[in-house]
Protein backbone atom coordinates (compact mmCIF):
# COMPACT_ATOMS: atom_id res chain seq x y z
CA UNK A 1 0.00 0.00 0.00
CA UNK A 2 2.70 2.68 1.02
CA UNK A 3 4.31 1.62 -2.44
CA UNK A 4 1.06 2.79 -4.22
CA UNK A 5 0.81 6.21 -2.22
CA UNK A 6 4.02 6.79 -2.40
CA UNK A 7 4.02 6.19 -6.78
CA UNK A 8 0.78 8.31 -6.50
CA UNK A 9 2.48 11.39 -5.10
CA UNK A 10 5.46 11.28 -6.75
CA UNK A 11 3.73 11.63 -9.97
CA UNK A 12 1.06 13.67 -9.23
CA UNK A 13 3.27 16.44 -7.92
CA UNK A 14 5.12 16.19 -11.21
CA UNK A 15 1.80 16.53 -13.04
CA UNK A 16 0.54 18.89 -10.60
CA UNK A 17 3.48 21.02 -11.11
CA UNK A 18 3.65 20.61 -15.13
CA UNK A 19 0.02 20.69 -16.34
CA UNK A 20 -0.39 24.39 -15.58
CA UNK A 21 1.98 25.51 -18.15
CA UNK A 22 2.67 22.45 -20.67
CA UNK A 23 1.37 19.83 -22.31
CA UNK A 24 0.93 16.06 -20.88
CA UNK A 25 0.77 14.90 -24.92
CA UNK A 26 4.39 15.46 -25.77
CA UNK A 27 5.66 13.71 -22.37
CA UNK A 28 3.92 10.26 -23.87
CA UNK A 29 6.55 9.10 -26.17
CA UNK A 30 6.40 5.45 -26.95
CA UNK A 31 9.94 4.95 -28.49
CA UNK A 32 11.71 7.13 -26.38
CA UNK A 33 10.15 4.64 -23.44
CA UNK A 34 11.40 1.74 -25.67
CA UNK A 35 14.91 3.10 -25.94
CA UNK A 36 15.37 4.07 -21.88
CA UNK A 37 13.59 1.09 -20.97
CA UNK A 38 14.66 -1.36 -23.39
CA UNK A 39 18.82 -0.46 -23.11
CA UNK A 40 18.09 -0.38 -19.32
CA UNK A 41 16.65 -4.50 -19.40
CA UNK A 42 19.20 -5.42 -21.41
CA UNK A 43 22.50 -4.43 -19.87
CA UNK A 44 20.21 -6.04 -16.79
CA UNK A 45 19.98 -8.97 -18.22
CA UNK A 46 23.73 -9.09 -19.20
CA UNK A 47 25.21 -8.28 -16.37
CA UNK A 48 23.16 -10.61 -14.23
CA UNK A 49 22.93 -14.29 -13.78
CA UNK A 50 19.44 -16.22 -14.61
CA UNK A 51 18.72 -16.60 -11.01
CA UNK A 52 19.19 -12.82 -9.67
CA UNK A 53 17.08 -11.70 -12.96
CA UNK A 54 14.34 -14.19 -11.72
CA UNK A 55 14.25 -12.75 -8.48
CA UNK A 56 14.25 -9.30 -9.31
CA UNK A 57 11.22 -9.41 -10.81
CA UNK A 58 9.45 -11.87 -8.30
CA UNK A 59 10.32 -9.17 -5.37
CA UNK A 60 9.69 -6.27 -7.17
CA UNK A 61 6.11 -7.84 -7.85
CA UNK A 62 6.43 -8.82 -4.25
CA UNK A 63 6.67 -5.49 -2.94
CA UNK A 64 2.58 -5.04 -3.72
CA UNK A 65 2.04 -7.19 -0.57
CA UNK A 66 2.62 -6.39 3.17
CA UNK A 67 5.95 -6.80 4.66
CA UNK A 68 5.65 -10.45 6.12
CA UNK A 69 8.47 -10.64 8.99
CA UNK A 70 5.90 -8.15 11.19
CA UNK A 71 5.08 -8.36 14.97
CA UNK A 72 2.36 -11.08 13.95
CA UNK A 73 4.64 -13.56 12.48
CA UNK A 74 7.62 -12.71 15.11
CA UNK A 75 5.06 -14.11 17.90
CA UNK A 76 4.19 -17.19 16.05
CA UNK A 77 7.99 -17.85 15.94
CA UNK A 78 8.51 -17.20 19.62
CA UNK A 79 5.67 -19.50 20.09
CA UNK A 80 6.80 -22.31 18.05
CA UNK A 81 10.55 -22.02 19.26
CA UNK A 82 8.79 -22.71 22.89
CA UNK A 83 6.59 -25.76 21.60
CA UNK A 84 10.04 -27.24 20.61
CA UNK A 85 12.15 -26.12 23.61
CA UNK A 86 9.69 -27.25 25.78
CA UNK A 87 8.92 -30.92 24.17
CA UNK A 88 12.58 -30.91 23.68
CA UNK A 89 12.84 -30.63 27.50
CA UNK A 90 10.20 -32.83 28.80
CA UNK A 91 10.50 -35.84 26.26
CA UNK A 92 13.98 -35.58 25.46
CA UNK A 93 15.51 -33.87 21.80
CA UNK A 94 14.72 -37.64 20.44
CA UNK A 95 11.30 -36.98 21.25
CA UNK A 96 11.29 -33.57 18.22
CA UNK A 97 12.85 -36.18 15.83
CA UNK A 98 9.44 -36.80 13.81
CA UNK A 99 8.73 -33.01 13.97
CA UNK A 100 12.30 -32.07 12.48
CA UNK A 101 11.91 -34.36 9.68
CA UNK A 102 9.08 -33.91 8.52
CA UNK A 103 8.14 -30.16 9.53
CA UNK A 104 4.90 -30.12 7.34
CA UNK A 105 3.28 -32.98 9.28
CA UNK A 106 4.31 -31.84 12.28
CA UNK A 107 1.74 -30.61 14.64
CA UNK A 108 4.60 -28.25 16.82
CA UNK A 109 5.15 -26.47 13.03
CA UNK A 110 1.19 -26.38 11.73
CA UNK A 111 0.14 -24.35 15.09
CA UNK A 112 2.68 -21.41 13.12
CA UNK A 113 1.23 -20.95 9.80
CA UNK A 114 3.02 -17.96 9.11
CA UNK A 115 6.58 -19.59 10.28
CA UNK A 116 5.83 -22.83 8.01
CA UNK A 117 4.85 -21.39 5.27
CA UNK A 118 8.61 -19.94 4.84
CA UNK A 119 10.35 -22.52 3.59
CA UNK A 120 13.88 -20.94 4.31
CA UNK A 121 12.98 -20.58 7.94
CA UNK A 122 11.83 -23.81 8.44
CA UNK A 123 14.96 -25.52 6.62
CA UNK A 124 17.08 -23.23 8.94
CA UNK A 125 15.15 -24.47 12.20
CA UNK A 126 15.22 -28.00 11.22
CA UNK A 127 18.49 -27.92 10.05
CA UNK A 128 20.13 -26.80 13.22
CA UNK A 129 17.98 -28.79 15.59
CA UNK A 130 18.96 -31.90 13.55
CA UNK A 131 22.51 -31.41 14.66
CA UNK A 132 21.70 -30.74 18.24
CA UNK A 133 19.57 -33.97 18.19
CA UNK A 134 22.66 -35.71 16.30
CA UNK A 135 25.22 -34.88 19.52
CA UNK A 136 26.43 -31.26 17.76
CA UNK A 137 26.54 -29.44 21.32
CA UNK A 138 29.63 -27.29 21.02
CA UNK A 139 27.97 -23.82 21.10
CA UNK A 140 31.11 -21.80 19.46
CA UNK A 141 31.13 -24.28 16.11
CA UNK A 142 27.24 -24.15 15.72
CA UNK A 143 27.32 -20.28 16.10
CA UNK A 144 30.02 -19.96 13.77
CA UNK A 145 28.04 -22.22 10.85
CA UNK A 146 24.71 -20.31 11.70
CA UNK A 147 26.85 -17.06 10.93
CA UNK A 148 28.14 -18.38 8.23
CA UNK A 149 24.98 -19.42 6.75
CA UNK A 150 23.14 -16.44 7.42
CA UNK A 151 25.85 -14.44 5.74
CA UNK A 152 25.54 -16.33 2.75
CA UNK A 153 21.55 -15.67 2.65
CA UNK A 154 21.93 -12.49 3.22
CA UNK A 155 24.05 -11.95 0.12
CA UNK A 156 21.87 -13.88 -2.09
CA UNK A 157 18.66 -12.30 -0.74
CA UNK A 158 20.46 -8.90 -1.13
CA UNK A 159 21.46 -9.64 -4.96
CA UNK A 160 18.17 -8.98 -6.47
CA UNK A 161 18.07 -5.47 -4.39
CA UNK A 162 21.57 -4.42 -5.79
CA UNK A 163 20.72 -5.23 -9.27
CA UNK A 164 17.85 -3.20 -9.64
CA UNK A 165 20.19 -0.21 -7.96
CA UNK A 166 22.18 -0.63 -10.71
CA UNK A 167 19.80 -0.10 -13.27
CA UNK A 168 18.62 2.89 -11.64
CA UNK A 169 21.81 4.46 -11.66
CA UNK A 170 22.54 3.69 -15.21
CA UNK A 171 18.87 4.66 -16.31
CA UNK A 172 19.84 8.23 -16.56
CA UNK A 173 22.32 7.76 -19.11
CA UNK A 174 19.85 5.35 -21.08
CA UNK A 175 17.75 9.12 -20.80
CA UNK A 176 20.96 10.91 -22.22
CA UNK A 177 21.75 8.34 -25.13
CA UNK A 178 18.12 8.56 -26.21
CA UNK A 179 18.40 12.85 -25.92
CA UNK A 180 21.25 12.64 -28.33
CA UNK A 181 19.16 10.29 -30.66
CA UNK A 182 16.43 12.62 -30.64
CA UNK A 183 19.16 15.70 -31.29
CA UNK A 184 20.36 13.27 -34.12
CA UNK A 185 16.55 13.56 -35.90
CA UNK A 186 16.17 16.87 -35.00
CA UNK A 187 19.20 17.16 -37.22
CA UNK A 188 17.21 16.20 -40.30
CA UNK A 189 14.67 19.24 -39.71
CA UNK A 190 16.62 22.03 -39.60
CA UNK A 191 15.29 23.31 -43.15
CA UNK A 192 11.64 22.64 -41.61
CA UNK A 193 10.03 25.48 -40.04
CA UNK A 194 10.46 26.61 -35.94
CA UNK A 195 7.61 25.08 -34.59
CA UNK A 196 8.90 21.71 -36.18
CA UNK A 197 12.30 21.58 -34.80
CA UNK A 198 11.23 23.26 -31.68
CA UNK A 199 8.74 20.00 -31.38
CA UNK A 200 11.84 17.27 -32.07
CA UNK A 201 14.08 19.07 -29.68
CA UNK A 202 11.47 18.86 -26.72
CA UNK A 203 10.79 15.12 -27.74
CA UNK A 204 14.62 15.01 -27.28
CA UNK A 205 15.02 16.20 -24.21
CA UNK A 206 11.55 13.90 -23.01
CA UNK A 207 14.06 11.29 -23.37
CA UNK A 208 16.39 13.04 -20.59
CA UNK A 209 13.25 13.46 -18.26
CA UNK A 210 12.34 10.26 -18.58
CA UNK A 211 15.34 8.45 -17.52
CA UNK A 212 15.71 10.65 -14.78
CA UNK A 213 12.16 10.30 -13.17
CA UNK A 214 11.88 6.42 -14.15
CA UNK A 215 15.70 6.14 -11.78
CA UNK A 216 14.60 7.96 -9.10
CA UNK A 217 11.03 8.31 -8.80
CA UNK A 218 9.96 4.32 -9.62
CA UNK A 219 13.26 1.88 -9.81
CA UNK A 220 15.45 3.57 -7.32
CA UNK A 221 12.55 3.34 -4.61
CA UNK A 222 12.17 -0.40 -5.79
CA UNK A 223 15.77 -1.28 -4.83
CA UNK A 224 15.77 0.48 -1.42
CA UNK A 225 12.36 -1.59 -0.54
CA UNK A 226 13.39 -4.57 -1.29
CA UNK A 227 17.15 -4.10 0.16
CA UNK A 228 14.98 -3.54 3.32
CA UNK A 229 12.78 -6.21 2.89
CA UNK A 230 16.10 -8.45 2.60
CA UNK A 231 17.37 -6.91 5.95
CA UNK A 232 14.28 -7.57 7.47
CA UNK A 233 14.33 -11.01 6.74
CA UNK A 234 18.03 -11.21 8.09
CA UNK A 235 16.61 -9.45 11.28
CA UNK A 236 14.10 -13.05 11.42
CA UNK A 237 16.60 -15.20 10.89
CA UNK A 238 18.75 -13.53 13.54
CA UNK A 239 15.64 -14.07 16.06
CA UNK A 240 15.85 -18.04 15.25
CA UNK A 241 19.48 -18.12 15.92
CA UNK A 242 19.11 -16.40 19.03
CA UNK A 243 17.04 -19.13 20.44
CA UNK A 244 18.70 -21.56 19.45
CA UNK A 245 21.85 -20.72 20.92
CA UNK A 246 20.10 -19.89 24.11
CA UNK A 247 18.28 -23.26 24.18
CA UNK A 248 21.77 -24.90 23.18
CA UNK A 249 23.58 -22.75 26.24
CA UNK A 250 21.10 -24.64 28.54
CA UNK A 251 18.80 -21.95 29.52
CA UNK A 252 14.94 -23.07 30.51
CA UNK A 253 12.35 -22.50 27.06
CA UNK A 254 10.40 -19.62 28.17
CA UNK A 255 14.37 -17.69 28.90
CA UNK A 256 15.58 -19.25 25.55
CA UNK A 257 12.11 -17.21 24.04
CA UNK A 258 12.75 -14.06 25.97
CA UNK A 259 16.57 -13.94 24.54
CA UNK A 260 15.09 -14.08 20.47
CA UNK A 261 12.37 -11.58 22.06
CA UNK A 262 15.19 -9.17 22.97
CA UNK A 263 16.65 -9.71 19.08
CA UNK A 264 13.39 -8.70 17.50
CA UNK A 265 13.57 -5.40 15.66
CA UNK A 266 12.42 -2.31 18.47
CA UNK A 267 9.43 -1.57 15.21
CA UNK A 268 8.06 -5.37 15.20
CA UNK A 269 8.96 -6.17 18.73
CA UNK A 270 6.27 -7.42 21.25
CA UNK A 271 6.47 -6.84 24.91
CA UNK A 272 7.51 -9.16 27.91
CA UNK A 273 3.82 -9.25 29.24
CA UNK A 274 2.59 -10.02 25.43
CA UNK A 275 5.13 -12.75 25.23
CA UNK A 276 4.42 -14.14 28.63
CA UNK A 277 0.36 -14.18 27.81
CA UNK A 278 1.34 -15.95 24.48
CA UNK A 279 2.75 -18.42 26.03
CA UNK A 280 0.71 -19.54 28.15
CA UNK A 281 -1.72 -20.47 25.46
CA UNK A 282 1.09 -22.97 23.91
CA UNK A 283 1.19 -25.31 27.10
Amino acid sequence: MKAIVGTIVVFGSLLGGYLPHGSVGILIQPLEVLIICGGALGAFIIANPGWVVKKSFSGALGLAKPDPYNKEVYMELLGLMFRIFNKARREGLMAIEADVEDPHSSELFSASPKVSSDHHAVDFICDYLRLMISGASNPYQLEDLMILEMDIHHHEAAAPAEAIGKVAEALPGFGIVAAVLGIIVTMGYLDAGPLEIAHHMSVALVGTFLGILVAYGVVGPISSDMANRAHNEGAYFGTIKTCLMANLNGYAPQIAVEFGRKSIPASERPSFQEVEEFLQTQK
